[in-house]
């Protein structure tokens, strides 16, 4: 018997174009856009159809629309397909994962994304954090890069994201994070690549946010998800309301720890996870934690009815 897990992107899944087909095709996923235009008092979702490019994906606009677009498709899917017995969500994700099994209304959480991104747009100045994704070298050799750099040199690195048991990335001070390059290089990484986002996330210059985050998250109604939502922070299946708010205020400055999250859902019974939202970059990453999953993503109407079909 196949079993699913609900998955949600995070920030760099951004498009414009993102969520259109859906919206014109099914009133629901039209429905779920106009309550986060709503919410922000603006029409986000005409930046997601037509942008500009650049202003979609700075941080305070990407994280609402991306809330958006994988809201969009999860109204959409969930009323045609399977249900899930868990959730999860790569960073930004997380929300999404939480308005989706009921612990946040989509308005809430669009405006608390909103206040994020602005949050962590602020946090560090332009041009000093930086983030990079390291490649073919072992989670662990990464984790002692990072260390060596920030004893030697006192600046801040660490890892941000295990995305991969072949790609973890680093975020920091521009400094750091070209210093933990080299030294990955010298511990035998194939390649660095540099990233080009506004911030360097869940990393300690980060830490500013986190009460400003707090403040804002305190003040929203939160519920019990009604299937476990696995947490980012700690890789576990969350189900209790009162853990919500300080899982996500935690988030802000500790890594993305999605190999694990993707092995729980499997521990949890998922033979099949479904990746909802604009593109397809975590579908690609689950091939690479484990094969034996079976990843479909759905973002428009040809692969919601592609996801349908091999899940029938």
């Amino acid at each position: 018997m196949r079993r699913v897990a609900f998955i949600f992107p995070g920030q760099g899944a951004q498009a414009p174009g993102m969520a259109r087909a859906l919206a014109e095709a099914f009133p629901e996923a039209r429905a779920a856009l106009d309550a986060v235009d709503d919410a922000l008092g603006e029409k986000l979702s005409a930046l997601m159809f037509d942008g500009p490019a650049d202003l979609l994906t700075l941080t305070a606009n990407a994280q609402p629309a991306l809330l958006a677009a994988s809201a969009a498709a999860h109204a959409v899917f969930a009323s045609r397909g399977p249900a899930p017995l868990a959730y999860a969500g790569h960073s930004l994700g997380e929300y999404s994962a939480l308005v989706a099994a009921g612990a946040l209304s989509l308005a809430d959480a669009a405006r608390a994304v909103r206040a994020r991104g602005t949050f962590m747009q602020e946090a560090v100045p332009a041009g000093q954090g930086a983030m990079a994704a390291v490649l073919g070298l072992a989670p662990e050799l990464v984790e002692q890069a990072c260390r060596e750099v920030a004893a030697q040199s006192g600046e801040v690195v660490s890892p941000a994201n295990y995305n991969s048991p072949e790609q973890t990335v680093v975020a920091g001070s521009v400094a750091g994070v070209a210093l933990a390059g080299e030294r990955a290089k010298a511990l035998g990484a194939k390649r660095v690549l540099p990233l080009p986002v506004s911030a360097p996330f869940h990393c300690a210059l980060m830490a500013p946010v986190q009460p400003r985050l707090a403040a804002v998250l305190g003040l929203l109604p939160v519920k019990s998800p009604r299937a476990p939502v696995v947490a980012n922070v700690t890789a576990a299946p969350n189900a209790d309301a009162a853990q919500i708010v300080p899982l996500l205020v935690e988030q802000v400055t500790a890594p993305v720890r999605w190999v694990e999250c993707v092995r729980q859902l499997k521990a949890l019974g998922a033979t099949d996870l479904v990746e909802l939202g604009a593109g397809n970059v975590l579908a690609g990453l689950v091939k690479r934690i484990d094969r034996e999953l079976r990843c479909v993503s759905v973002s428009d109407p040809a692969t919601l009815a592609k996801a349908l079909g091999e899940l029938a």
